[in-house]
C-alpha cells in the first residue's frame, strides 16, 4: 500500500455534508500544499497565548480558570506531546494518523479529557464547522487512547469569544499608553465521545479514494471544482 499520512482536521472534512471526494483527492495528491493559501499568523499567536493562559494560571494559583468548571472533575492540564510522539498508524489501512491537541487534562478519577480551542464566537458558521471539529476531537480521543492517555473520558471546545462591544465608559480600562486590550469571554461545548466507532470507518474512506488512480467523480455544484476546471480551461488556450 502507497503510505498515507492524514491530520485529524483533514480527515474532518470526509463528515462535511458537502463533503467532495474529487477536492479531496486533489489535497491529498498535493500533500495539502495548495495554491493561492494564505493563513493569518494572527491566529497562531492567539492560539499559543491562549494555552499560556490556562497553564501560567494553574502555575500561579493551582486551579484552572474558572470558566473550566463547565467540564466536570478537571483536575490539572498535563503536557501535549510532540506531534512525532502522537500518532498512530492504523493496521487495516496502513495510515498514519496524526494530530495535536490545544489541550489534554487529567480528570479527577485520573482519566483523561482532551480539549480543543477556538477563537470565534459561536454562530451559524462556527455550527457549519462543527462536523469537522467533531471528527478532530475524536480523533484525538483515538489517538490518546493509544499514546499514553488512556481512558480518555470526555473531549470539548472551547470557544474563545471576543467581546467588541465597546462604551465610552470602557474605553479607559482597555486603553492604554501603548495600544489597547481585548477580552474574550470562554465558552464551553462538550461533544460526543465515539472515536471507536467514528474513526476507522473514515480511514477506510481515507483510503479507497487515495487509491483511485484518476480523480474521483467531483460533488454536483462544487464551486471550487468548477474554479479548478476555469483554470484548466484558461491554461488549454
Amino acid at each position: 500500500m502507497t503510505a498515507l499520512r492524514i491530520s485529524a482536521k483533514n480527515l474532518g472534512y470526509l463528515a462535511l455534508p458537502d463533503f467532495c471526494p474529487r477536492c479531496f483527492w486533489l489535497k491529498m495528491k498535493a500533500a495539502n500544499g495548495l495554491p493561492f493559501q494564505i493563513f493569518p499568523g494572527i491566529f497562531s499567536s492567539i492560539d499559543s497565548y491562549t494555552k499560556k493562559i490556562t497553564n501560567c494560571h494553574f502555575e500561579k494559583s493551582a486551579s484552572l480558570p474558572g470558566w473550566f468548571s463547565g467540564f466536570n472533575g478537571l483536575l490539572r492540564p498535563v503536557a501535549v506531546p510532540h506531534h512525532s510522539e502522537f500518532y498512530v498508524i492504523d493496521p487495516a489501512t496502513g495510515i498514519r494518523l496524526t494530530g495535536v491537541p490545544d489541550e489534554i487534562f487529567q480528570r479527577l478519577d485520573r482519566s483523561f479529557f482532551i480539549a480543543d480551542y477556538k477563537t470565534a464566537k459561536f454562530t451559524e458558521n462556527q455550527d457549519s464547522l462543527m462536523p469537522i471539529y467533531r471528527v478532530q476531537l475524536n480523533t484525538y480521543a483515538y489517538l490518546g487512547n493509544r499514546c499514553g492517555f488512556k481512558p480518555v473520558t470526555g473531549i470539548g471546545l472551547v470557544y474563545y469569544e471576543p467581546q467588541t462591544d465597546l462604551t465610552m465608559g470602557l474605553v479607559d480600562s482597555v486603553v492604554n499608553q501603548n495600544g489597547f486590550m481585548m477580552p474574550f469571554r470562554g465558552k464551553l461545548l462538550e461533544l460526543e465521545l465515539k472515536p471507536e466507532a467514528m474513526i476507522p470507518p473514515l480511514l477506510r474512506e481515507v483510503r479507497r479514494l487515495c487509491d483511485c488512480q484518476k480523480a474521483p467523480i467531483r460533488r454536483d455544484g462544487c464551486e471550487d471544482c468548477e474554479r479548478m476546471d476555469d483554470l484548466v480551461g484558461l491554461l488549454a488556450r
